[in-house]
Order: structure tokens, then sequence, then C-alpha cells
């Protein structure tokens, strides 16, 4: 096991599947603890133990991220991390005028209020103590339109412009941000597209193939890590060459 990250904390949100279980495990076999936020007891406990079980060190803390109170639990129970990685998100797609007032509330508050209240909380600590990383999560609907998705790739905008407000107003003083935008990549929530839609997204990039979670979190753990000490309000593109988009055959 690595210790590239011994005696550092990190929160990772949405950790108990997909993208943040795979970064969980990947900072913890850096050597960081891991706080393991999730909504699911059961599930938030088996990433624990199976982070345990690879000689690394986590807990788990559940929380609503629609709720900013909740949210503000979380980082109480958290307390002082180094690293924040705002993985956790929503995305229900639906026509505009399909999208309730509840569908949208739930997106902004999720994928956006929820990480802006943890910089709030948690970046005073580092301030203070003179270093940390943030990475968000973005998504490649930031900035190329998607059907039914327009809420959801506004929101993780919204997060890029932050990430990028936040690079500027804390990168001297020790703190760096970035985020990470990853192409079509093969989650629990993912196949919700179909039996081949993320297989069909995926055809769409450059490599002809949808991302593994591993593969993500590995870009994740190297901004989160001081091997990217210079890299700072980047929105780093993960998305197997999408830029040079084919037409789904």
């Amino acid at each position: 096991m690595s210790n590239g990250l011994s005696g550092r904390t990190a929160l990772v949100t949405g950790a108990t599947a997909g993208i943040g279980y795979a970064v969980a495990l990947q900072l913890a076999a850096q050597g960081a603890e891991v706080v393991v936020h999730g909504r699911d007891a059961e599930r938030g406990a088996k990433t624990v133990q199976d982070i345990e079980n690879a000689g690394g060190r986590a807990r788990f803390v559940a929380a609503d991220l629609s709720d900013a109170d909740d949210v503000r639990r979380l980082a109480d129970e958290a307390g002082e991390v180094d690293i924040l990685i705002n993985n956790a998100g929503i995305y229900p797609v639906a026509p505009t005028f399909d999208t309730t007032d509840a569908d949208f509330d739930a997106q902004i508050n999720v994928n956006l209020r929820a990480p802006y209240v943890l910089v709030q909380k948690l970046v005073p600590g580092m301030l203070a103590r003179g270093e940390g990383a943030v990475v968000n999560l973005s998504t490649v609907a930031a900035s190329t339109p998607a059907d039914g998705a327009g809420i959801y790739g506004a929101s993780k905008a919204g997060l890029d412009l932050l990430t990028k407000s936040w690079a500027d107003e804390f990168g001297a003083r020790g703190v760096r941000f970035n985020a990470v935008s990853p192409g079509p990549t093969k989650t629990a929530g993912t196949a919700d597209f179909g039996p081949d839609g993320i297989e069909a997204m995926g055809r769409t990039t450059a490599l002809g193939r949808a991302a593994d979670p591993d593969e993500i979190a590995s870009a994740i753990t190297f901004l989160a890590s001081p091997a990217a000490s210079y890299i700072n309000g980047a929105i780093l593109d993960v998305d197997g060459g999408r830029p040079a988009i084919r037409p789904v055959a």
C-alpha cells in the first residue's frame, strides 16, 4: 500500500457505489483515512469493510445532500479533512415540460448547493493548516447539451464555475480546487440508460468504449494528491476523447 496520502483525511460524497466507491478505495490505498458518505448504511458499511479488508482506514457518515442542514451535520461529523471529493450527484432525465419543481430543486440542491456548503464548512480548516485539495465531479453535459439533461448540465456548469472561482479565491492560501469531467462511465446509475445505452454512448468517444469507474477515480485521486501540487482551477476531461466525437453506429 502506498503512503502518499498518509496522515491525511478525505471526505468522499456518494462513496458507496460507482466512481465514488472507486475513489474511496484508491484514496485509502494511498494512505488516507476516508470518511465514506452515502445514504444507505448497509452499503456504507460494506464500503468501509472493503477498505479495511485492503488494509485501509475508513468510517461511514450518512447524510441527505438535498438538505442543507444535513450537509452541515455531515461536515461536522467528518471533522477536519484535508481532501474533499464532491462526487455525489443526481441526474434524472426528463424533458423541460415534464420537470417538476421538486426535480429542479433536488438537482440544484444536491449537485450545486451541497458542494458549496461543504466548502463553506470544511475549507476554513484547510486554510488554517495552509493546505488542502478539493476535487469536484463535473460532466461532459456541463458543456455539451444532452437531451433531457438541461438542469443536470446547468447544475454542473455552475459547479465548474465555482471550481474556478474557488481556485482563484483560495489557491494562494494553499487550497487547490479542480474538477474532473467524465465521459460515459459504467455505473449503476448509467445502467438506467438501457441495456446498450452506456455502451452506445461509449462508442461516440475516440476510444470507442465507456469508462470503468476506476479510470475516472484515478484522475480524481491524482488531482487530490501532492503529485498535482501545481494544478489549480482545471476542469479535466476524462472522456475517452469525446471532442473527437463520431456518430453512434
